[in-house]
């Protein structure tokens, strides 16, 4: 007999290495008008199977997969399992208001993970995904100077956004009861410029701000039978300690001044609200398996405003449907799984006292890799819809595709030789 033996420890330190060095390079995961505000716009998508199911997820339970909306089902994690999944996200976004509309078209990373059993009824895992994503412009904008009949133009854009950097803790009391743990590392900076033209003369100012913090959540999931499972989360509030560097130049007459290099200052700290998540998921037949979430998210609880609008209460409500006739059958085509959902988000910012709101709806597909059950391809679409063409909102209307590669591994296998 040979004992088999890979090192999990030289695979985590691996995954570390890819996080960093792919997120080093990710600026301008979207293209969105709105993530103008705060930190960006905040990311939806998850992991693998769920961003088919309308991002739902929260009572989902799972052997065979990462699921990172609930740190409890991370003790469901089986013997000498070990879990990767790598993503990638593509977004088509079309926008207008009452006068123009424009297009643009991004691609990048969506997330990375690994999950492991560590003893009996625990299991870890480590995630990372984009938190928040900014990546604007406008461009030429003109203005009257007051007093006088010229005008100026301005240029306004900014890239960058958070990421969060998750360690998850899951442990299963009882064959039914599971709870969790999660700890969030959110980190990342928001890089803005702004130039004013005046006849022949040009002020430019950039302003990076960083942005940390550690953020602690909790979860948990109880199965009323193997057919109903109802799941609960709660992300407590933190504040992100926020640091300021700030460039200026001026352009007379074809001569660059500089009036300020890299001038360190403080910035106010961006404060996370309460989140709580509620959720099920339910089989009717042995094939069709039904999942409904529902958060709500206390942005109002902050006191935070922005230069345009306020941070208001939110609640989401997300569901999703998933068909596989057969997970074990030794045919192919009965080991696929088809998914479809619904998300649907009354907004956390109010601009002019009205609040920007939207919805996806997703279709998927899982398509098995080898033989088991554990390794798929996962591959999801989603049409959504923000805000609306009413005074100075925009309408945003935007098309994405993730394709997430979930694999799974075996460690301390014995294998016999002949």
């Amino acid at each position: 007999m040979m004992k088999m033996i890979r090192n999990p420890f030289f695979t985590i330190i691996v995954m570390l290495c890819a996080l960093n060095n792919s997120w080093a390079q990710s600026e301008g995961l979207t293209s969105s008008p709105y993530s103008l505000y705060g930190l960006g716009v905040i990311n939806q998508t998850s992991i693998g199977f769920t961003n088919g199911l309308g991002y739902s997820g929260i009572g989902i339970r799972t052997e065979t997969e990462i699921n990172n909306l609930n740190a409890a089902n991370f003790g469901l994690i089986p013997k000498n399992a070990f879990f990767y999944d790598i993503g990638l996200k593509g977004d088509y976004n079309s926008y207008s208001n009452k006068g123009s509309s424009e297009s643009k078209t991004t691609l990048n990373f969506s997330n990375l993970a690994l999950a492991f059993r560590i003893t009996e009824g625990l299991g870890a895992g480590i995630t990372m995904v984009p938190y928040s994503d900014m990546g604007y412009s406008l461009v030429g904008i003109k203005t009257n100077i007051e007093g006088s009949t010229e005008t100026f133009e301005s240029n306004i854009s900014g890239v960058g956004g958070l990421s969060d950097l998750k360690l998850n803790l899951g442990y299963a009391v009882t064959d039914n009861l599971r709870f969790g743990a999660s700890a969030s590392f959110l980190f990342g900076n928001i890089e803005e410029e702004e130039s004013f033209t005046v006849s022949q003369s040009t002020f430019s100012a950039t302003e990076t701000t960083n942005y940390s913090g550690l953020r602690m959540g909790l979860g948990m999931q109880f199965d009323f039978s193997d057919n109903f499972t109802i799941g609960s989360t709660v992300q407590f509030p933190t504040s992100l300690e926020g640091s300021l560097k700030r460039s200026a130049t001026k352009l007379l007459d074809g001569t660059e001044i500089t009036v300020e290099a890299d001038e360190s200052d403080t910035a106010a700290d961006f404060d996370m609200p309460l989140e709580l998540g509620f959720g099920f998921s339910a089989k009717f037949i042995e094939s069709l398996t039904l999942s409904v979430d529902y958060k709500k998210n206390f942005w109002s609880d902050t006191g935070q405003i922005e230069n345009l609008g306020t941070y208001e209460d939110q609640d989401i409500y997300a569901m999703g449907l998933e068909y596989v006739k057969n997970p074990i059958s030794y045919k192919y085509a009965q080991r696929i799984r088809y998914r479809v959902g619904y998300n649907y988000d009354n907004g956390y910012l109010a601009i002019n006292g009205v609040k920007v709101n939207g919805y996806n709806i997703t279709a998927g597909i899982g398509l098995p890799i080898g033989q088991g059950q554990r390794s798929m391809l996962n591959i999801a679409y989603s049409y959504g819809s923000k805000g609306q063409i009413q005074n100075i909102l925009v309408k945003e209307n935007y098309h994405m595709l993730t394709l997430n590669l979930s694999l799974a591994d075996l460690w301390f296998q014995k294998r016999k030789i002949n």
